[in-house]
């Protein structure tokens, strides 16, 4: 088994376990099994109200999933980060997926070690532990002591996980293909591409070589931010399936109660989480496709509004192209508008519609779907919201998943079933409309002031000026910090106006102050009026006072 290829390929895979039928059907037969099982409990006593009934299915519920191995354990993290999907005390226990899983032996681990890095552990560290701190789905992670006396994180990755992931990710593929007919969720036609992508990322994954460079990568896209802490990669002690980084002593972003116990504030990590991923996915064009609970850490040193927050295992990561980044943000932007039909060329340009789809007849359902994210419904929109009603619309009109959106996807969901954990109440979008507001006002790029001429001027090169305030509006509304928003806003207006780049800006503001060959003033007032008020001086002083006075943590 250890000549596998260390690669995904999913034809080269599936004719890999087709041809050995002995490894195939048996497997697939106790797969099946034991999901009947778990189903026909499931029926019996999933609606009993008894405490003690319950508690007793989800620790069945995890003992399959453990079972059935690395492959079902991922799909059952993504289940433990969404508290609006699964009982409060399912969620409990299957949060145990993330760290808390059956530890591998003791001795394989240190047999691994020396294999990989050529020395046994008491000549490569000062102190190695018996036991490992945790223990997860490809690997454990133990606390050792370096002799330069500081300590530091080494995972140990599982044995035999390269035969384990391609066997189980092709018959994965397999039922998902016979059974996604009857799924309550239609994604379309793209179900195998999907598990590919999950197939070629568990790969990555368990290549901690690769998992190094990700790291080193990411840390260098935050060095500048002080409120992202990344553990520092030991190279020298850092092989294909060992990885060994800067110890980080935090305490997890699990549960609220152990966060306010250690006198932090869960709201700034659920800021500074949410705005990082935002940054991951439209700034850096590189996230962190796995950011549950157990990859999470809060650390002392931030404040009130923006806790300091660690990252830790980078093996699942993944990329979105420049166009795709773009597309998300025009989306978002028409979303805030209420312009469906734009909103419905978004769609099809990312890949979720078709080249010959009829967008006019996608107009209302859209509105359906997503009409008042911005108005009275605002405290309701999520994404378990979204979903439910999506699911609806995919059955009646051909949305498809694009296979690239499958780890975005997974991770804007994993980030928001993360804030729901440290607060009910939390609603992602009072953070990501903001953050796409602040960006067009302050963004230089092209792409970006293309997007932001196309919001403020109309097709005739109108000024439209309410869009303009609903930027603002949005931007400053619930702001948390105007000071931090408002003098980087009104740099970059600056900045734009009287730069080469702002010169179709300049050009559509002249012309949409004349009219009928004449200078009409009234915009030209009503654009005063609007910035005189959003850059109030008064404003400013209180801000600036507001944040004096505001205890840090």
């Amino acid at each position: 088994m250890n000549n596998l290829e260390t690669k995904y390929s999913a034809k080269g895979d599936l004719i890999w376990l087709l041809l050995r039928p002995w490894i195939l059907f048996p497997r697939i037969l106790y797969i099946l099994l034991t999901l009947t099982f778990f189903l026909i409990r499931l029926l019996f006593q999933g609606g009993s109200k008894n405490k003690v009934v319950q508690k007793n299915l989800s620790k069945y519920l995890f003992n399959v999933i453990t079972d059935l191995g690395p492959c079902y354990i991922k799909l059952g993290q993504a289940l433990s980060t969404r508290p609006d999907l699964v009982r409060q005390d399912w969620l409990n226990e299957l949060s145990n997926l993330q760290d808390n899983l059956p530890a591998f032996d003791h001795k394989i681990a240190l047999k691994t070690i020396e294999e990989e890095l050529g020395s046994d552990v008491s000549t490569l560290f000062e102190d190695f532990p018996t036991e490992p701190i945790a223990s997860a789905s490809l690997g454990q992670v133990y606390k050792a002591k370096l002799k330069a006396n500081y300590y530091v994180a080494v995972k140990v990755q599982r044995p035999n996980l390269t035969f384990i992931i391609k066997r189980d990710v092709v018959i994965l593929k397999i039922l998902a293909k016979i059974f996604s007919p009857f799924l309550p969720l239609n994604i379309g036609v793209g179900i195998g591409a999907i598990i590919d992508e999950f197939g070629k990322a568990l790969f990555e994954e368990i290549n901690y070589e690769q998992e190094s460079k990700n790291a080193q990568k990411f840390a260098n896209l935050f060095k500048d931010n002080d409120d992202i802490h990344i553990p520092k990669v030991e190279t020298s002690l850092t092989s294909r399936r060992v990885i060994t980084t800067s110890w980080v002593d935090g305490v997890k972003l699990k549960d609220r109660e152990e966060i306010e116990r250690s006198d932090l504030v869960p709201s700034s990590f659920i800021r500074t989480g949410v705005i990082s991923g935002l940054q991951q996915l439209f700034e850096y064009g590189y996230f962190h496709a796995d950011p549950h609970p157990g990859n999470m850490f809060a650390l002392k040193g931030g404040d009130s509004k923006n806790g300091h927050i660690a990252y830790v295992d980078f093996g699942m990561m993944d990329s979105i192209s420049n166009s795709d980044r773009i597309t998300l943000i025009k989306a978002i932007v028409h979303l805030i508008n209420n312009e469906y039909l734009l909103l419905a060329k978004d769609f099809q340009t990312l890949g979720f519609l078709s080249d010959k789809q009829n967008l006019n007849i996608l107009v209302d359902p859209l509105k359906e779907v997503l009409g008042g994210s911005l108005g009275e419904e605002v405290g309701e929109f999520n994404f378990k919201k979204i979903t439910d009603k999506f699911s609806k619309l995919m059955y009646s009109y051909p949305f498809r998943v694009p296979s690239r959106f499958a780890l975005i996807i997974r991770a804007v969901v994993s980030q928001e079933g993360l804030a729901l954990r440290l607060d009910p109440n939390f609603k992602i979008i009072r953070i990501a409309y903001p953050y796409i507001a602040k960006k067009l006002l302050t963004d230089d790029s092209d792409e970006i002031v293309n997007i932001l001429i196309d919001v403020i001027f109309d097709k005739n090169g109108r000024l439209q000026l309410d869009k303009l305030e609903s930027l603002l509006n949005i931007l400053f509304k619930d702001s948390l910090n105007i000071n931090k928003d408002l003098i980087p806003v009104a740099n970059a207006s600056l900045k734009l106006i009287i730069s080469k780049k702002g010169y179709e800006f300049r050009k559509n503001l002249l012309m949409s102050l004349i009219h009928d060959d004449r200078l009409e003033f009234r915009d030209a007032e009503k654009l005063f009026n609007l910035l005189r008020d959003t850059f109030s001086p008064l404003k400013i002083a209180k801000s600036a006072l507001k944040d004096i006075i505001t205890p840090v943590y």
